[in-house]
């Protein structure tokens, strides 16, 4: 009996961590042009965008689990909109680094993607999305948020476990163009909310205030860091 549990995880193990054939470079562009469809447009953006805010918040959770911070909760908000709470010290590295999480983490996810697609690990690539969505819901304290992780975590659990292999390369590949895509517009979004006198809570000043720094700098990094992954991922997808 322990011979066959252990005979079925390592099978299970090899088909998770094993590669998978890259698609044609006719459905990379194809994926890429869908997840430009869903990013460019001012309506369908404001319905996507909410995928970059789980990504966002789940950046400032993770970071803030990883420096010793307790998380004690998450909320996603119908306008795009997301506040994780975490407790600890208000001040020092920790903190620092749960504040710089939020805009730096869907481009981040999407070169980690890029990297896992450029070799081959769709399937792992999938299972690994799932398992941190999964995660993610248990910190949600709101119903709309709940909703929200509950139709995503849903939708990749349909194609990782339902869907044939073609199916899967292309659901992985918008995924992760629309995180490299998706992930550098929020940060020009909020260059031009400040430039207007809005946004005076954002990330980018409570770093300001954590780090003396100014807060057009903090801008500059979330811009440099969207940017350079959106082209170091993409040369990866399309093993340029």
């Amino acid at each position: 009996m322990d011979s066959t549990a252990s005979a079925s995880l390592a099978s299970l193990w090899d088909e998770v961590s094993g590669t998978q054939p890259d698609p044609d470079l006719w459905v990379v562009l194809a994926t890429l042009a869908a997840a430009l469809a869903v990013v460019v447009p001012h309506g369908l953006w404001r319905i996507s965008r909410n995928a970059i805010t789980i990504a966002h918040e789940g950046g400032h959770g993770l970071v803030a689990l990883l420096t010793g911070r307790t998380l004690t909760g998450i909320r996603l908000h119908s306008d795009t909109s997301g506040l994780t709470v975490s407790r600890g010290k208000p001040h020092g590295i920790g903190m620092i680094l749960t504040a710089a999480a939020g805009y730096t983490a869907p481009p981040l996810l999407g070169l980690g993607g890029a990297a896992l697609l450029g070799a081959g690990r769709i399937t792992l690539l999938l299972w690994a999305a799932t398992a941190l969505l999964l995660a993610m819901l248990v910190m949600i304290r709101n119903a709309y948020g709940a909703l929200t992780m509950i139709i995503t975590g849903g939708l990749f659990v349909l194609v990782s476990w339902l869907a044939g292999p073609q199916v899967q390369a292309a659901f992985a590949y918008v995924v992760v163009w629309f995180l490299l895509l998706g992930g550098v517009r929020p940060a020009f979004e909020l260059q031009a909310k400040r430039s207007r006198g809005g946004a005076g809570d954002s990330d980018a000043d409570q770093l300001s205030r954590l780090t003396h720094v100014p807060a057009g700098l903090w801008l500059f990094l979330f811009h440099a860091v969207s940017l350079c992954s959106l082209i170091g991922g993409g040369r990866w997808l399309l093993d340029l």
